[in-house]
Order: C-alpha cells, then structure tokens, then sequence
C-alpha cells in the first residue's frame, strides 16, 4: 500500500533537503506562469496581430479596387503554378470598362470553374495588376487568433523547458548532496562489526 503525503517538500522534515524546496517553488513558479502569465502573453500577441493586420487590410482596401470582369479567354484546366489563393487559383483573360474609360483587358486571377462569357469580381492594384482580394474582418481575426495562440503556446513551451532545465539542475545537485551524506554515514553501515 502507498500513502502520499502532500506538501512534504514545504514542512520542516529531517528528511527535506534545500533542493526539495527549490524544486517545490519552481513548480510554484510554473503553475502561476502556466496559468496567469502565458494567456496574458497569447492576449497581447494576438492583439498586437489584430491591430498589424488591420491596418495592412485598410491600406490594401485604399490600394485595390474591385472590377466586375467578363472572362474572354478559357481558363486552364489545372491552377496556375505559384498561385496560392484557393478562391482564384486559375489565371484567364477578362476584360471590363471602367466609367468613362475605354474597355481594358488583363490576365486576372478569376474563381475555380469559371466559363468564357461569365462575370466575375477581379481586384486589381494602382499599377494594374492583378491582386488578390483584401482580408476582411474574418480574415485578421483568423490571423490575431492563430497568432494569439503560438505566441501563448511558444511561452508554454519555453516555461516547460525551464523547468525541465531546472529540475534537471536539482536532481543533479540533490544527488551530489546524496553522495556527500553516503561518504560519510556509508562507512558506518558497510564496516563489519566486532
């Protein structure tokens, strides 16, 4: 039958070494980062991340422009390589007319399985070029979220293996201190008595 006592490691007891305290007030510590500090850190990140990503979508939203586009040319039958968009993954020919401009055609990123002859939304840069569409708000809360979370779990982790790198320094020491009471008691219990 096996009885734990808990606290050992905080009670006076003969048998509690310097290294049971420490080690008792590193988990101490660990527990409060754990629970207090790494959510406050995965907080800051992804918030941080929210405002960045936020105002990267509001200045590519004042970049780009959106055209309603007729696809002129077949669009291939696989994705472009290179592309990693999944929405528009495939390169055709569009043309589209601006008010009060001449028609224009591009090459543009147009949706999976669309036809010659359909209308689609293209977005386009200031230079004319064919870009993907801003994030919207589901988009930078996706980002500050993911974000928010490797940034808390990277603290995690970090916490983990400082006290793995700690508790690996206190069985190191409290071996040594084990060794160093065995040098002087072993004698006493493997002499032979007479």
């Amino acid at each position: 039958m096996r009885t734990r006592v808990r606290g050992w490691r905080w009670r006076r007891n003969p048998l509690r070494r310097r290294s049971d305290v420490v080690e008792a007030w590193t988990v101490l510590v660990v527990a409060v980062l754990l629970s207090v500090v790494v959510p406050l850190v995965g907080i800051a990140a992804g918030l941080h991340a929210h405002d960045q990503a936020r105002s990267l979508a509001a200045a590519q939203r004042a970049e780009r422009h959106q055209v309603r586009a007729t696809v002129i040319g077949d669009p291939p039958e696989r994705p472009a390589s290179g592309q990693g968009d999944r929405r528009h993954p495939y390169r055709a020919q569009v043309r589209w007319t601006e008010p009060g401009k001449a028609p224009r055609t591009a090459w543009a990123r147009v949706p999976a399985g669309t036809h010659t002859g359909e209308v689609v939304p293209v977005w386009f840069d200031s230079r004319g070029r064919s870009v993907a569409p801003p994030p919207d708000d589901v988009a930078v809360w996706q980002h500050s979220v993911t974000f928010g979370l490797c940034a808390a779990g990277g603290a995690a982790g970090a916490v983990l293996l400082g006290h793995a790198i700690a508790r690996r320094f206190a069985l190191r020491h409290r071996l040594a201190e084990w060794e160093r009471e065995w040098a002087r008691t072993g004698p006493r219990w493997t002499q032979p008595r007479t």
